[in-house]
């Protein structure tokens, strides 16, 4: 009896058919039930966008395109089995369609030394419209073209299906019907095509009875990422600091009641290179505050280890929003305002003195504004976090909502270490730079240079600005002028920490004389 497919639809429907194979099929364990997935991630915050391949999946995309996901998952599970002494045939279905296969385990738990594997399949040729009806050439098939208001069946023997055309042989002829759109009547779905990836291995074994088995393969397809959102208070000494995980399962299996782990860190692993698609930024949730609750974190080797104490559902071609800590109330930040003068194409790094006077008269007249503060346990912090993107938010009290001001990225960062969060640019508090001497000469071995830095603040309270200078033009040099005090940052670049005065202006001046 022949069964009505609309074509178009057959990708929905055929993973809820039923195939039958010869052999042994696994049974879960009560006493391990659910899989454990450890998620590792390659994934670069600045342009990961999760619903990119989301939306990728459900336009019905090129499948490989998973390959492009920057992470994986080490999947493991605990399966029971019974076998006859002998040759058994073991099929394990419920498994991730894009399997590494050079990666999967099977151990005997029961009986190591009584059991072997002779061979092990990872089968991920699923059924498709395509290969279905490749099956059917030169086999009587059925469809529905539509006529005007109504439609008329045409029924012959299926000759080609290339490029969407069905060419069927008919009692009246050939025809050639266009395939897109139509319903197909079909048999039954012929042998060897299967509709879920499925792992097959041939056990040798002394052993009869009970067996428990435990497996592990990577998966490519899944991958996650942190987010960060800080909410500071009105004078942006204070802030909370809330952080959830955006996990990503594109790997074609949901893992219902899962261990779930992560890896925090550049764990490297050999692999082909593979074109990226470009990414586009893009916010993915607002708000700052989830629920306290979250992942349990140790050191792992040179990582870090993230475990969920609870079970969790990882669904298949989703993304969904895990606490990654509590969020931490009153964490002491401080705002910073810097003024980089120089365009940042003059920090360069030569291998010769640089003799050119032009060199650096340009100048920049944005002020960045950043946020900082200590990831200490003093600081209500004191834990490693995982990079990631990480948004600011401050409370508008005339309607009391919460309005964005920034975000910026952040690497791993280590507990005791301070992180530096770029937000923007200040529109009040600008600043000019200029080049007031210079004097140089090859033959003395010496450049001698002065500039002025003004900054000039429209704000009716002071603020505290950082001038940030770099002397590129030589390795060896010395401060032989200054108006102010300076802080040596590193064997380059020096600060002026400066306070501008209310409505005011403050002018920085300072001379560098470079030998060789």
């Amino acid at each position: 009896m022949t069964t009505q497919y609309r074509l178009q639809r057959i990708l929905k429907i055929l993973p809820f058919m039923a195939v039958l194979f010869a052999g042994t099929t696994f049974a879960q364990t009560p006493d391990d039930e659910g899989p454990a997935v450890t998620v590792y991630s390659t994934a670069d915050a600045a342009d990961f966008d999760p619903q990119r391949y989301i939306a990728q999946q459900r336009m019905g995309m090129d499948p490989n395109f998973v390959w492009q996901v920057p992470g994986y998952a080490v999947v493991k599970e605990i399966r029971s089995a019974s076998l006859q002494p002998g040759i058994n045939d073991l099929q394990f279905t419920d498994v991730a369609e894009f399997i590494d296969p050079t990666t999967v385990s099977f151990t005997d738990l029961s009986h190591p030394d009584a059991t072997r594997v002779l061979e092990q399949n990872f089968r991920f040729d699923l059924v498709s419209p395509g290969k279905l009806l490749d099956r059917y050439i030169d086999q009587d098939i059925g469809v529905y073209v539509q006529m005007g208001d109504g439609t008329e069946l045409v029924k012959g023997t299926l000759l080609s299906s290339a490029n969407n055309s069905l060419v069927i042989q008919t009692s009246e002829g050939i025809r050639v019907v266009n395939g897109l759109g139509q319903s197909i009547q079909l048999g039954n779905l012929p042998s060897g095509l299967i509709t879920r990836p499925t792992l097959l291995w041939k056990i040798d074994t002394t052993a009869g009875g009970d067996h428990k088995f435990r497996t592990a393969y990577q998966t490519n397809g899944m991958t996650w990422r942190a987010d960060y959102n800080i909410v500071v208070n009105d004078d942006s000494t204070r802030a909370d600091i809330g952080a959830w995980v955006s996990l990503l399962n594109l790997s074609g299996a949901t893992f219902e009641n899962a261990r779930l782990k992560l890896i925090a860190g550049d764990v490297q692993r050999i692999q082909p290179q593979q074109p990226m698609y470009p990414m586009a930024a893009k916010r993915m949730r607002g708000g700052a505050e989830m629920a306290d609750a979250g992942f349990q974190e140790k050191s792992f080797f040179e990582y870090h280890l993230y475990t969920l104490p609870r079970r969790t559902d990882i669904a298949s071609n989703t993304t969904q929003q895990i606490t990654l800590f509590p969020t931490a109330r009153d964490v002491g930040v401080e705002k910073t305002l810097v003024y980089f003068g120089q365009p940042q194409s003059y920090y360069w790094r030569f291998g010769s003195p640089a003799i050119d006077r032009n060199l650096g008269t340009s100048s920049n007249t944005k002020v960045d504004v950043y946020l900082k503060f200590k990831n200490a346990e003093n600081n209500q912090l004191g834990r490693p976090l995982p990079k990631g993107k990480v948004r600011v938010y401050q409370r508008d009290d005339a309607d009391d909502t919460l309005e964005f001001i920034g975000e910026d990225l952040i690497d791993h960062t280590a507990k005791d270490e301070t992180v530096l969060i770029k937000l923007g640019q200040s529109f009040d508090v600008v600043g000019d730079r200029k080049q007031m001497d210079f004097e140089g000469s090859e033959g003395a071995h010496r450049i001698v240079e002065s500039f002025e830095i003004t900054l000039r603040n429209h704000k009716p309270t002071e603020q505290k600005v950082i001038v940030r200078e770099a002397l590129y033009r030589w390795s060896d040099w010395e401060i032989t002028r200054k108006s102010d005090n300076f802080e040596k940052i590193d064997s380059r670049t020096i600060h002026f920490p400066v306070i501008v005065p209310a409505d005011g202006e403050k002018t920085v001046t300072y001379t560098v004389r470079y030998t060789w």
